[in-house]
């Protein structure tokens, strides 16, 4: 009960957040993703999703130079970045096996080059990428405890754990783990069900939820489950007078977890469809709708 006193909401970011992962296929120049920044802010949009592998491990350092440009929008903005997965890359010469490193070395190296390519001097939230199956708990607890007292990291979570990982870790670190990045959306409901969500919900936990959209799955695919849902969801178009992919942000938002979807799109107009979704609220009949077509049946 004690983590509740520290973070009673979880995470201190918009409920919406900005993905960088494809940020090196934008084709920005500095000023212009300076702009789409500042647009992102001027939206509400004010956490921006990174980690240090993203783009080939060039899209830190993409962010940074706008940022840069103009160093005071620091501040309007709460960085989430990552750490802990190693891939084999022309930038990274000494990485020659795709795998995790959870080694406090590593974290900390890590942490440091990425506040050089941000061109920041703190990161608002760390998270851990990817579990590993040799995570020592102790050595992260002792990397997160060394970052804090620096000052070079505010807040730490994790992405893409289990309810067990999670607690492995939380009882070896002394602050709330405020995040847990997971991959949800309408066509992914694994975590629905497998009582990761339930988990974040008790203990105050934000669920950032990665690929919101179905990786693109909701507009394209034509598998069984995506055409029931997305039939749904233009069905429901109509009737809230709105885009499927809003409908599909506003399902998710829905959950009494309090889900941040993390979009990805550099398109602007995209960006404002995404932050007006949070103006729709979905009925209980609604939004059962959508759960019952991405199942595929009733529910019991």
């Amino acid at each position: 009960m004690m983590r509740h006193q520290y973070h009673p909401l979880g995470f201190e970011g918009s409920r919406i957040a900005q993905g960088f992962w494809r940020a090196n296929e934008w084709q920005m120049s500095s000023a212009e993703l300076l702009s789409f920044v500042e647009s992102c802010v001027e939206l509400g949009v004010t956490t921006m999703d990174h980690a240090d592998i993203y783009g080939d491990y060039q899209c830190e350092a993409l962010f940074g130079q706008a940022l840069a440009l103009k160093p005071s929008l620091r501040e309007k903005v709460e960085i989430v970045t990552k750490c802990g997965i190693l891939l084999p890359s022309s930038h990274k010469p000494d990485i020659k096996v795709h795998r995790y490193d959870y080694r406090a070395e590593h974290i900390i190296a890590s942490v440091d080059q990425s506040l050089a390519s941000l061109k920041c001097e703190y990161i608002d939230t760390l998270l851990m990428h990817r579990p590993s199956p040799l995570m020592d708990a102790d050595e992260v607890a002792q990397a997160f405890d060394l970052l804090f007292t620096l000052g070079k990291v505010k807040h730490f979570g994790v992405s893409n754990y289990s309810p067990a990982q999670f607690d492995l870790l939380q009882s070896r670190v002394e602050a709330p783990l405020v995040v847990n990045q997971v991959e949800l959306s309408a066509l992914e409901l694994k975590h629905f069900n497998d009582g990761c969500l339930d988990h974040m919900q008790q203990h105050a936990v934000t669920p950032m939820a990665w690929s919101p959209l179905g990786g693109g799955r909701l507009f394209s695919s034509n598998d069984e489950s995506s055409l029931r849902v997305r039939n749904v969801l233009t069905e429901l178009a109509d009737k809230y007078e709105t885009g499927i992919d809003q409908l599909a942000l506003a399902w998710l938002l829905r959950h009494p977890a309090g889900i941040c979807p993390v979009v990805g799109s550099g398109n602007l107009e995209r960006l404002k469809l995404a932050a007006a979704s949070l103006a729709i609220t979905l009925s209980d009949d609604d939004w059962f709708k959508v759960w019952i077509a991405s199942q595929g049946h009733s529910v019991a």
